[in-house]
């Protein structure tokens, strides 16, 4: 790992309160000339005096992600776009097959520390918590303003959704819940129709992703800790509702949560911190298995700070690459061409299928499937809030513990969740509900904006809202308690999605394995291969075990 751990100490003697308003300008950090276009990641503003102060203060607080990225070579036998779970699966199997592979990943290389607070607090976030975005209204309702810096999560608007996905090394896999789940079958054969072997996924993909990330349970000394008192109390009232909870599978370091709770660890955890980030590796992310295990290969670098604009393919059969290497603050560095002779696309559901739509419209791959850009949908998400369920404790622990499954109408699961606050305990649970939904919208070019605008339907969640009412409704009359909490948080909450997925759907815009129709050495190995749904669970889990059988295929029969 070392090309991505760095001694503290010289970090900390280089990354001085100059080098952070220099990150923070644009000024000489990697020595070369900013860019004159396009300065700024997704169109941000020029930076303020407040946020040259808040970058000075992170440089202080975070040397780590202050330090220069290492270069891409001009030229590499692959290249992989994105560090989330199946970049970083693509990225290891590449270099245990022995091919020479740069990672390309737009977000900072956040370390880890049992002391410091690393990252932004969910109830107070600051410009660490957001990718170059001044306001943001999250699952707690309560607007928040903050700097513009290179935050570890992203928020794009689109008309009428937005998307939060993962902007840091690591991906998705730094600011998810942590949950680990295979879909039940049924659901999955419904999602995938003949195209994926579920049978193969179950015995095979599945417990083979498990095993690397280590999935595992809350244990019951956890579950029974007064940080998860909510967890105990979402449990009954779905119990007195006839629902009977099913513990979850967890990406969680249960020894790291047992250090928060006997004080040999900072809270991170215990108090409701992980939608930006955990600071004491209590999610064992990335950044702590699959990565560094890449690392090890001794053929694979993660570039971290790699800002991809654009993807095309020359006359000689190479794929190139524009790049934007950008400072924490935002500013351009240096821009570049790279080539390489296999491209995997692991961006996300958004970046992937931004990437390609753009080039299918600018012809920088004019042989693309017209059925790139088709078939996202939200995976069926929303956030849902009761009133009235005091718990034990003053704050709840972001580990989820259960669920429930509902198939009265449109099958759904509610997911015990956390509610993201301050430390005083004012009756609220919360859930994360998915419904198998099958609304979807297709991407497009905007000749006009020159970008790619994403055009889901105006009431495009109201069948998901629906659904998920008529089950927190029950919950919540068989306990005598509210849902909602005025004037913050409504009942249900679809206005977002943390699950993008599709986009460049397998076996329509690429074969059952990813490869991109069209395209010899061009493939997809993230969330934007799977039909915008996997089947009323958190997709991390499917989209880690889908790279690896794509991964299997690719590496045994090439192109």
């Amino acid at each position: 790992m070392d090309q991505m751990v760095i001694s503290r100490r010289s970090l900390l003697s280089s990354a001085t309160l100059g080098a952070a308003a220099a990150a923070a300008t644009g000024v000489g950090m990697l020595g070369g000339t900013p860019a004159a276009a396009n300065p700024l990641p997704d169109g941000a503003t020029s930076p303020t005096v407040l946020d040259g102060l808040a970058v000075a203060k992170y440089s202080v607080m975070v040397p780590e992600i202050f330090v220069a990225p290492q270069a891409v070579p001009t030229h590499m036998p692959a290249l992989v776009i994105g560090s989330g779970f199946g970049g970083s699966i693509a990225a290891l199997r590449l270099g245990e097959a022995g091919i020479r592979t740069a990672v390309l990943e737009r977000g900072l290389p956040w370390p880890r520390d049992p002391n410091r607070a690393i990252f932004a607090n969910d109830a107070l976030p600051d410009g660490r918590a957001l990718w170059h975005r001044r306001s943001f209204t999250g699952i707690s309702g309560v607007p928040v303003a903050t700097p513009k810096f290179g935050g570890v999560l992203d928020a794009t608007d689109y008309a009428n959704i937005q998307v939060w996905r993962g902007a840091a090394v690591g991906g998705g896999s730094v600011v998810f819940t942590g949950v680990l789940i295979e879909p039940e079958e049924r659901f999955f054969r419904t999602v995938f129709d003949d195209r994926v072997d579920f049978e193969k996924m179950h015995e095979v993909y599945y417990p083979r992703a498990r095993a690397r990330l280590k999935a595992s349970p809350m244990p019951d000394d956890v579950y029974r800790s007064q940080p998860f008192g909510h967890s105990r109390v979402w449990d009954a009232q779905a119990r007195k509702a006839g629902f009977e909870p099913q513990p979850l599978d967890s990406i969680f370091d249960w020894d790291v949560v047992r250090a928060e709770l006997d004080g040999r660890s900072r809270s991170s955890a215990t108090i409701g911190e992980s939608n930006y980030g955990n600071s004491n590796a209590a999610k064992y992310d990335l950044t702590q298995n699959v990565l560094p295990a890449a690392l090890a290969t001794g053929n694979v670098s993660v570039h971290h700070s790699h800002v991809v604009d654009a993807i095309g393919r020359d006359s000689s059969g190479r794929y190139w690459v524009d790049i934007r290497v950008i400072a924490p603050g935002g500013k351009v560095q240096q821009t570049r061409r790279v080539t390489c002779d296999r491209l995997f696309l692991g961006a996300g559901s958004i970046g992937t299928s931004e990437l390609l739509v753009k080039a299918k419209a600018l012809r920088t791959l004019p042989a693309l499937s017209g059925a790139v850009g088709t078939g996202w949908g939200t995976n069926g998400d929303a956030a849902l809030v009761r009133t009235c369920s005091l718990s034990e404790g003053l704050t709840q622990g972001s580990p989820s513990a259960s669920r429930v499954l509902d198939e009265t109408g449109l099958p759904l699961s509610l997911e015990n969740w956390y509610v993201p606050g301050l430390p005083l305990n004012v009756g609220l649970i919360g859930s994360l509900g998915m419904v198998l939904d099958s609304t979807r919208a297709s991407f497009r070019w905007d000749a006009a904006t020159k970008k790619v605008v994403l055009d889901w339907p105006r009431g495009g969640n109201d069948r998901v809202v629906a659904a998920l009412r008529a089950v927190h409704d029950k919950i919540a009359r068989a306990n005598f308690v509210g849902t909602g909490f005025p004037g913050l948080a409504p009942d249900v909450n679809a206005s977002f999605t943390a699950h993008p997925l599709g986009g460049v759907v397998l076996g329509e815009a690429t074969d059952t394995f990813g490869r991109v129709n069209g395209y010899d050495g061009l493939y997809v190995v993230d969330g934007a291969a799977i039909p915008g749904s996997t089947g009323t669970v958190n997709p991390s889990l499917t989209i880690a075990a889908l790279a690896e059988r794509a991964m299997d295929d690719i590496l045994a029969r090439g192109i």
